[in-house]
Parts: C-alpha cells; sequence; structure tokens
C-alpha cells in the first residue's frame, strides 16, 4: 500500500514516465508517510476515442464522491 494508477493518453516517453513515478512516490513518501518500498505505481494509456466510454463515466463521474481533484473538463470536450 499504497497503490497509484494513472490513466493517461498515449504519447509520453519512457523518460516522461520514469519522472512522473519519481515525482509521485517522492509525493506520497512526504504527504503520508510510507516507505517507498510500501509504493507501487502504473500508467494505463488510455486512447483518446476510448476515454469517455474507458475513464471518464466510470472513474470520473462513476466514482465522483472519492475524487480527490476533479477535472476542469467536463464530457462535452470530447463530444465535439
Amino acid at each position: 500500500m499504497p497503490h497509484v494508477v494513472i490513466k493517461m493518453f498515449p504519447g509520453r516517453t519512457p523518460e516522461q514516465k520514469d519522472k512522473l513515478s519519481r515525482m509521485i512516490t517522492q509525493a506520497v513518501m512526504e504527504s503520508i508517510g510510507v516507505a517507498e518500498t510500501s509504493i507501487s505505481i502504473a500508467v494505463e494509456e488510455v486512447p483518446r476515442e476510448e476515454w469517455v466510454e474507458r475513464v471518464f463515466k466510470p472513474e470520473i463521474e462513476g466514482k465522483a464522491d472519492t475524487l480527490l481533484k476533479k477535472p476542469a473538463y467536463g464530457i462535452e470536450v470530447f463530444e465535439k
């Protein structure tokens, strides 16, 4: 514990993902006081055309009560 899952559009380099993982690991360690060895991080790349069905509806709308940070966009962004 804890396990962090990041869902994002494809296109980031391995170096960008590595930096993201290191920075999230540091933030988790400092903010909740756990050891680095307790943290796991996964990245799931989701194509833009699948975002609404695979992420927005089930993870953002469907679990709105669990979000600590809500996006500044809505589903209408993908309906254009």
